[in-house]
């Protein structure tokens, strides 16, 4: 089982400077609002951009959206095309956002 992630532990990789593969599985709209720089993919999308992402794997990818909801379902899908190792933002935005407000 591939443990999920959590908003302080990203944040924390995300300050070392590590490349990390972070998917928004969110729509544009939300993605306009507040976004973690990953790249936008929304859910519905994801079936047809596997190709744009396949090079990935076998590497970590994390998955988030606002809840950590679409997000689980993204790692589902994922892991069933052969994605070996995804993570999911426990949480997603909205646990960042409390998490890391000013």
């Amino acid at each position: 089982m591939i443990e999920d992630i959590s908003v302080i532990k990203l944040k924390e990789r995300i300050e070392k400077g590590e490349k990390i593969n972070l998917i928004d599985v969110r729509e544009p709209f939300e993605y306009e609002e507040f976004h973690l720089n990953g790249e936008l993919i929304p859910l519905g999308d994801l079936p047809g951009r596997l190709s744009d992402i396949e090079h990935l794997k076998n590497q970590e990818v994390i998955v988030h959206c606002k809840s950590g909801v679409r997000s689980a379902t993204a790692q589902r899908f994922l892991i069933a095309n052969g994605f070996t190792n995804v993570r999911n933002l426990v949480g997603g935005v909205l646990d960042w956002q409390r998490e890391f407000s000013d």
